[in-house]
């Protein structure tokens, strides 16, 4: 079998974030590899809307990655290929009545604290923002900082722009370690790839990966739909969603959750979500999930009541019991790091993890304590 050296690192999962991990670790002089059973994109990312969101995140260190994030999309924007579509487009929550405005109020009172742009916006300005929404909403909030790429391109452009040496197709059947425990590269059906660190970016596939190295790391799939509709002239401005999504991402239930969650994308289509439900990796179809999605979204914005859905896509998003991902040295593993767990923000949050990871393996000051 082939082995091939040397390897400062070698990164499991060619998503968002492990090709995020390898344009940061790459561009500080590291020898990376990149190793995914599938193609790029291949597993949540692609699934992905490519929403890259401060405004559904509560002051705390989520919301830090998220800032810091938002600052590094812009820069990165800058210098690939716009197949990218950066779209800074601001996001708009919107409440139905005055007690979930005032909860809003007090949410964004925090996030501003924290240093996010978020302007309080009143019922009467709210057509001005998007013409179409729904009349009797008790009022809303925006968030300029708010943006949107395409998922599958910005993976595949930041591994391209990474120089890293790729192997896809071939899945990880072993993490190699030292007579000592100490991590010492990977294994595949195809070759070795021997490297002192090993950073598992396998996203809802996370907990696989942990249990090859022979620790524990609790990743569990949720289920999301998304539909799209037919192209459309731009009728939705902004990110628009209902208070009531911000609950549902905090939330830890297991039982489906739906709230709409509504998109216009620079091709023209709508796209519309959002569900969250366990159930393992179940890839059937939820009627049930599809019907909420569209009978909400039309309540949002009733211009999309009689237009045509022309498909619908379902993905797993790595959903960790405390809501936060997994950056970082593994303390039990030496050599083994983990950039996972990011559940529905993953996108958003991949530059920040990549900065991360590489700090780590770099030993340089990390942007964030």
């Amino acid at each position: 079998m082939p082995k091939r050296h040397p390897l400062d690192v070698v990164i499991i999962g060619a998503g968002v974030v492990g090709a995020a991990c390898a344009y940061y670790a790459a561009r500080s002089g590291l020898r990376v590899a990149v190793v995914d059973r599938g193609p790029v994109a291949g597993g949540t990312t692609g699934a992905g809307e490519g929403n890259l969101l401060v405004s559904d995140k509560e002051a705390g260190p989520e919301l830090d990655l998220a800032l810091l994030s938002a600052g590094l999309w812009r820069e990165l924007a800058a210098v690939l290929p716009r197949e990218v579509e950066y779209e800074p487009k601001g996001g708009l929550v919107v409440a139905p009545d005055g007690a979930t405005l005032e909860a809003l109020r007090a949410f964004a009172k925090g996030q501003r604290a924290a240093g996010v742009d978020v302007v309080e916006v009143a019922p009467d300005d709210l057509p001005q923002l998007e013409p179409h929404l729904a009349p009797g909403q008790a009022g809303g909030f925006h968030y300029p900082q708010d943006a949107q790429v395409q998922p599958a391109q910005a993976a595949a452009r930041l591994l391209a722009a990474s120089g890293a040496e790729v192997h896809l197709g071939e899945e990880v059947t072993a993490i190699l370690r030292t007579t000592g425990g100490a991590v010492r590269g990977v294994r595949t059906r195809s070759r070795e790839l021997a490297a002192p660190a090993v950073v598992n970016a396998a996203g809802t596939w996370g907990g696989r990966i942990a249990e090859l190295a022979g620790v524990t790391l609790p990743v569990l799939p949720r289920r999301g739909f998304v539909l799209v509709t037919e192209p459309l002239p731009r009728v939705v401005r902004h990110k628009v969603y209902a208070a009531d999504y911000i609950a549902d991402v905090a939330s830890g239930s297991a039982a489906l959750q739906s709230s709409a969650v509504v998109e216009g994308t620079p091709a023209g289509p709508v796209l519309i979500g959002a569900t969250r439900e366990r159930v393992g990796f179940d890839r059937s179809l939820s009627t049930e999930a599809l019907r909420r999605l569209a009978t909400q979204a039309a309540a949002l914005f009733p211009v999309l009541a009689d237009v045509r859905i022309l498909r619908t896509y379902h993905g797993f998003r790595p959903y960790l019991p405390d809501h936060l991902p997994a950056i970082g040295p593994d303390p039990r593993v030496p050599g083994l790091l983990h950039a996972c767990g990011h559940e529905g923000a993953g996108i958003g949050l991949a530059p920040a993890t990549g900065t991360l990871i590489t700090a780590s393996l770099t030993q340089a000051p990390p942007p964030l304590d």
